[in-house]
């Protein structure tokens, strides 16, 4: 039976960054609190007095938006990996762009909403359709706040790629990557769960 040196170094595990595995812990909460208004949604639905509404054409166009969003953003950090600093720069503002985009187009989708006679006040249906698309927009603009942070280093500290960067810019990508495919889900469960 071979025994360990206890003065051998040990060698290094393929490790998950603390910091990318709290994230993905706080992805855990974020999926359990849209699932919970999900299964309260249909829930509520079922009582009866649930107004039927159609979905306004701007949440289509936001939803290719924020899948653009991500496809740039991805782009960008490919560059910033591979020392194509103009691509990552250029990539990396677009993708800013298109998260803006995507929350504006929101609004005027809530605002259509609202002139077809769909308010917060007026059915539970249209609280809900408030209450979990704004929920989502929120967590849009802590994104956009931390792609605004990466525009920062981006321009404002010398173009090297270091470790502490990479994850830096690679906690920014999740995050926008999880809150894409959220909308995916949202924008599914309410097309289809009328």
């Amino acid at each position: 039976m071979e025994v360990a040196d206890i003065n051998k170094p040990l060698t290094h595990r393929n490790k998950i960054h603390p910091k990318l595995f709290a994230l993905w812990i706080s992805f855990a909460s974020i999926i359990m609190m849209f699932g919970a208004l999900t299964s309260a949604y249909i829930v509520k639905s079922a009582a009866g007095n649930w107004l039927e509404y159609q979905l306004p054409t701007q949440f289509f166009y936001s939803t290719g938006v924020i899948l653009l969003c991500s496809l740039t953003l991805h782009i960008s950090f490919s560059s910033f990996v591979k020392e194509k600093e103009w691509m990552y720069k250029s990539m990396l503002l677009l993708s800013f762009v298109l998260g803006i985009s995507f929350v504006v187009i929101q609004y005027y989708g809530w605002q259509s909403l609202y002139a077809h006679g769909v308010d917060l006040k007026a059915s539970i249906s249209g609280s809900f359709m408030y209450l979990i698309t704004g929920l989502h927009a929120i967590h849009i603009l802590a994104g956009v706040t931390a792609m605004v942070v990466a525009i920062i280093h981006a321009f404002s500290l010398p173009f090297v790629v270091t470790e502490k960067r990479k994850l830096r810019f690679r906690l920014v990508c999740h995050y926008w990557h999880f809150v894409d495919f959220l909308w995916i889900y949202l924008f599914g469960f309410l097309m289809f769960y009328k």
